[in-house]
Formats: structure tokens, sequence, C-alpha cells
């Protein structure tokens, strides 16, 4: 069984600014995964500002983030 991917990653870019990224996963006929991943236009501070819009506007619960 596979290990599921997290739907929002949470990492500074090149800039040293937090972004998140939203990922959706789906498998192919053979079960394989397929991730659409897409970045967010929004910049926090910290992961901790990331993860709290994260949950008021996207829907995220706790064990929903990856941080890179």
């Amino acid at each position: 069984m596979r290990t599921p991917i997290r739907p929002f990653l949470i990492a500074k870019d090149d800039e040293g600014v937090v972004r998140i990224t939203e990922r959706a996963t789906r498998f192919n006929s053979q079960n394989y995964p397929l991730v659409t991943s897409t970045l967010l236009p929004q910049t926090f501070k910290t992961a901790m500002a990331a993860r709290a819009f994260a949950k008021e506007n996207l829907g995220a619960k706790d064990g929903d983030f990856a941080v890179k």
C-alpha cells in the first residue's frame, strides 16, 4: 500500500519567503499515483502563518501538511 501524498506542502522559496503548494493526487489505471501541484500566489513570513492560512481558507486539517 502506498503512503498518500499530503495535500499541502509548505516550503521556503529562493527569496526566503514561505509559500504553500497545493497538491492533488489521482491514480491511473495501473494504480500509479499522478500528483498535480499548484503553487499558490500568497507569501508568508513564517510556516505557522502559512499553516493558519491553509486551515482558514483552504479547509486544511492537522496532518495535511508536509514541510520542506
